[in-house]
């Protein structure tokens, strides 16, 4: 008679901070038009971020305020956040300092 053996699956708790949220700044020719025209930044971020969590980690990574955050998941599993800016800042003056253009 062979022993039962109980075994445990144990969840990992994923901790999302500002940089596990944000994975990288998106430089395609759509994503320049949105910085020139909408005053708007597009990020990959992690899948299980919310649109607050997103708001804060841009206002703690890049020193800035976000007016409006909207997410997409994209057909390959990633998701895109587009962050619309405040009035206050030019998303072309923070994509330059964060090294996008």
């Amino acid at each position: 008679m062979c022993p039962v053996v109980v075994v445990q699956a144990w969840r990992r708790v994923r901790i999302l901070d500002a940089f596990n949220i944000i994975k990288y700044p998106l430089t395609t020719e759509s994503a320049m038009k949105k910085i020139e025209d909408n005053n708007t930044l597009v990020f990959i971020i992690d899948r299980l971020a919310n649109k607050y969590q997103i708001k804060s980690a841009v206002k703690k990574l890049y020193e800035i305020d976000a007016a409006r955050v909207n997410t997409l998941h994209r057909p390959d599993g990633l998701k895109k956040a587009y962050v619309k800016l405040a009035p206050d800042y030019d998303a072309l003056d923070v994509a330059n300092k964060i090294g996008i253009i």
